[in-house]
């Protein structure tokens, strides 16, 4: 365990070293105004101001690799023209020391971060030394500007003396389960100032109190009333403006239902002032945030930037609103010294609060063509009111842009890593793999900060095919439906005090070294708790494994409607993923199983199950899926925890696996040509894979399958497209699946963010390889359609005339680089491993073949992009489109 106490021990450095700035220190142009511990979030804040500029600098030290650096600036906008957005995207145009036309893009090629934004002080986040950075940017920023005092105070909000109504009409959604219900409505409050930190915390927790879960009282009166599909989008408490409100309301509902659902949240108000809340809830909810305190994620320093970005942005103590554990003690405290605490907080804030406004949106089947009039008419009068000379500026303006973007840029200004700066070798991740009876269990000792990570791996290989579809409605409702003696509400509420959530996802994995090779179906069970409640979590496994609950038929209604809610919600932001799933549907056999699953035909499927008015028959199919999945033939499992925790949990898992079924006879699998292929053990010595073991994986063969080409039109009521094209390729470990990496990265940052952002006008787009090998071509909230399919054409004659530079290569090597070596949560080590069967090796061996990617190999694997060589798919989602209409090859 030597290197475990290293990890305990290199904790603190960060916070150890910032805790020895004094109050008042000058350093580099700033002055220490303040150091404070935070220990419950493992760091130390040092608030800083800048001695001429006035310009305040908070630097949060914490011993994570994973920096962050942000500027913020206050640009409040005066009216709605949207300046302060433009604003954001002209000052990443560049600068006097950086004049390249889209420097944040170049960067992303140029270095390993792993995100990058902008948002409208100084922030920075981690282990990094902070005097040299104080010292530049004081020397090559802020020692170039004076002091200013820009009016850009938000001025608080007059209070109403009655509550208001409004109503707004949207497009019609053809994805609506009732076309005659399809409109919103809410309520919401205005709140006190965000700067107000405890009152503020207080209300978050209340607003979950209220809105989520089965057990809170408005699912319990609006979702259960059967009005509506779901929660309004805008439910909630919101704290990013500077006084904070708090919404909630349906969709989904009749016109005539708006003043129900108004009367709805009035009585559930009344109730909660006078019941209030359960104490196991209020326990359930501290419970949650004790959890959030100690997960680890990778982007620790982005949530937090996020977090404080509001309050700070208002002259809030961003120091105050991190303190969560004094925040927390005082919640108790007040509860403690008055049970009706939160009630009260109810009556002033909800039931005796004027500043109350019923907003409802309701669809309107000219509302597209109205806002395009609108617009027109705009233009036509800004255009009429232009004189001769105005148009010729204005279109001499237009032929300069167009010349400035066809211009190769020039990037050496900005500062760059080298493909020499990257480490030559991944570091190595141990595991123990066990067999309990005949299940594998993987175990990562890992610096998880007193959390457990449960994951099972179940396999569908005898799932007969007409309940394939019907899945991940399986998965979505598993651990919602109730278990054993537990009925819904009451499970629901178990997993809320006892873990820090348990769900089931379908999955399909491809085979690291043949296309036309997938590990069967499967579903993958996922959970996580704090170390004390693992017997808690293990034992509502076994009884959803068990004993699950299929009986609520009113209770699934409600989570069917809520599923095919969020699907259709969730298109607009997912456009091109599904239509890459729809362009790769034919190339491999996994490609079709991935569309059943998580493609249009999934969204469908939900829409259709949403409008039955008689749902029993879909119900009475998950039994017979539970039938299939919930054994334990076919299974595998892995553990994440602390190396002190291992010998505990590991007899916990054993008793869970000891307590799952089997089934009695050998079932046959559906597909009958299936692989048995061990996963290679990690590092090659015997010493990580304990008596040897080795996790077997199950492999479906098609050996007869042909892939062809498909072209599908999606008709969406959206004013954009989303297109993607997919061509199959080669699969992980053929040494040339590491070039087409490179390449995809090549053809996104040398040509089509070129073509399709800036002289397209889409919002985005380019080129990946999935591990599966399914190159894949696309744009996002796109105007045009034919014109980006034949920009992938010309990428792909780009790619094929080598007309890349050595740098451009080494530009793409660093950007691929900074996706393979994201950090990894300690959570989700060995994850690798687990699901896909990757070893250290195989990394290592895909690693040297990236490095190796020369001129000469991009050129022979771009012959694999041209359409005679490989199958392409093709799929659009997007309004009608003529010229596709009249073209019988594409499938609308």
């Amino acid at each position: 365990h030597a290197h475990h106490r290293a990890w305990r021990w290199n904790s603190n450095r960060a916070c150890e070293r910032a805790l020895q700035y004094q109050l008042g220190d000058k350093i580099h142009g700033f002055t220490i105004n303040q150091v404070t511990s935070v220990p419950e979030l493992f760091l130390t804040a040092v608030k800083l101001s800048h001695d001429d500029t006035g310009a305040r600098y908070l630097h949060l030290a914490r011993e994570d690799t994973n920096n962050l650096f942000s500027v913020q600036f206050r640009t409040t906008p005066m009216d709605s023209t949207g300046v302060p957005h433009i604003l954001e995207h002209t000052i990443l145009c560049g600068s006097r020391k950086y004049p390249c036309r889209d420097p944040f893009f170049k960067m992303l090629n140029q270095s390993l971060s792993t995100f990058m934004n902008a948002f409208t002080r100084f922030f920075t986040y981690g282990n990094f030394p902070l005097e040299q950075h104080l010292k530049q940017i004081h020397e090559e920023a802020l020692s170039k500007f004076q002091k200013i005092e820009p009016s850009t105070t938000v001025p608080a909000q007059t209070p109403w003396d009655k509550p208001r109504e409004f109503q707004i009409t949207c497009g019609p959604d053809s994805f609506a389960t009732d076309p005659s219900k399809q409109t919103t409505a809410s309520v919401s409050f205005l709140l006190p100032d965000i700067t107000d930190t405890f009152e503020a915390f207080t209300l978050s927790l209340l607003s979950s109190l209220l809105t989520s879960g089965p057990n809170s009282p408005f699912y319990k009166a609006l979702i259960e009333s059967g009005l509506g599909t779901d929660f309004s989008p805008d439910v909630g408490y919101n704290g990013y403006t500077r006084e904070a409100y708090f919404s909630v309301g349906l969709q989904g509902i009749a016109e005539k239902d708006i003043e129900t659902v108004g009367s709805l949240v009035d009585r559930t108000i009344d109730e909660v002032v006078e019941k209030g809340f359960e104490d196991d809830r209020i326990e359930a909810l501290l419970h949650k945030i004790e959890i959030q305190m100690k997960h680890q994620s990778t982007s620790f320093g982005l949530m937090l930037t996020s977090y404080i970005a509001s309050c700070w942005n208002h002259d809030g103590d961003p120091v105050e609103l991190l303190k969560l554990g004094n925040q927390l003690a005082k919640f108790r405290q007040c509860l403690q010294e008055n049970p009706k605490f939160l009630q009260e907080k109810v009556k002033q804030y909800f039931k005796n609060n004027q500043h109350k406004l019923t907003l409802s949106m309701r669809p309107d089947d000219k509302y597209h063509e109205k806002q395009a009039q609108v617009e027109a008419t705009k233009l036509k009068q800004k255009v009429e009111a232009l004189s001769p000379g105005d148009r010729q500026q204005i279109y001499e303006k237009g032929l300069e842009l167009r010349t400035q973007q066809s211009k190769p840029q020039d990037a050496s200004c900005l500062p760059a890593l080298k493909v020499s700066d990257i480490e030559p070798t991944i570091p190595v991740t141990e595991l123990d793999v066990v067999l309990t009876g005949d299940i594998p269990v993987q175990y990562c000792a890992q610096p998880t900060n007193g959390m457990v990570y449960f994951r099972a791996f179940s396999s569908l290989n005898t799932l007969p095919e007409e309940l394939r579809p019907y899945v991940p409605l399986f998965c979505s409702v598993l651990t919602k439906l109730g278990c054993g003696l537990l009925d819904y509400r009451k499970q629901a509420q178990q997993i809320e005090l006892k873990t820090g959530g348990m769900s089931a996802s379908p999955h399909v994995l491809p085979d690291d070294s043949h296309m036309d090779t997938y590990e069967q179906v499967g579903v993958l069970f996922s959970s996580l708790c704090l170390d004390r409640n693992l017997p808690d979590m293990m034992h509502l496994w076994s009884e959803i494994f068990n004993n699950p609950c299929f009986e609520e038929e009113e209770h699934f209604k409600v989570l069917v409607k809520m599923t095919a809610q969020e699907l259709a919600n969730g298109i607009p932001d997912s456009g091109h993923l599904y239509a890459s799933i729809r362009a790769g549907r034919t190339l491999t056999p996994a490609g079709d199983l991935q569309e059943t699953f998580s493609g249009m035909d999934q969204v469908r499927l939900m829409k259709r199950i949403a409008e039955m008015t008689d749902i029993k028959p879909i119900l009475r199919k998950l039994p017979r899926i539970k039938k299939h999945l919930l054994n334990g033939d076919n299974m595998r499992c892995s553990v994440n925890a602390t190396p002190q925790q291992m010998s505990q949990t590991e007899k916990v898992v054993e008793d869970f696996l000891r307590s799952i079924g089997r089934s009695k006879k050998e079932r046959r699998p559906v597909r009958p040509h299936t692989v048995e292929k061990p996963v290679p053990s990690s590092s090659g010595g015997d010493a990580h894979v304990l008596h040897g073991s080795q996790i077997i994986r199950k492999l479906v063969m098609e050996p007869t399958f042909k892939p062809w080409q498909m072209k599908t039109h999606f008709l969406m009521p959206f004013l954009v497209n989303y297109v993607g094209e997919c061509i199959r390729t080669v699969p992980y470990t053929d040494p040339d699946h590491a070039s087409l990496k490179i390449l995809a990265c090549l053809m996104t940052a040398k040509f089509l963010h070129t073509e399709i952002r800036e002289k397209g006008g889409a919002y985005g787009g380019g080129a990946k390889l999935s591990h599966s090998g399914v190159f894949t071509l696309y744009s996002y909230r796109d105007p045009n359609t034919i014109e980006t399919l034949q920009s992938f054409g010309k990428d792909v004659d780009w790619a094929k005339s080598g007309k890349f530079t050595q740098q451009d290569i080494d530009e793409a090597k660093l950007s691929v680089f900074s996706t393979v070596d994201a950090p990894v949560a300690p959570s989700d080590k060995g994850m690798d491993h687990f699901l896909y069967g990757l070893s250290d090796e195989m990394k290592q061996a895909h690693r040297e073949q990236l490095f190796a990617v020369s001129h000469d190999k991009l050129l022979a694997v771009s012959d694999y992009l041209g359409t005679g060589k490989s199958t392409h798919g093709l799929a659009i989602l997007g309004p009608e489109n003529p010229k596709i209409a009249k073209d019988p090859s594409w499938i609308i």
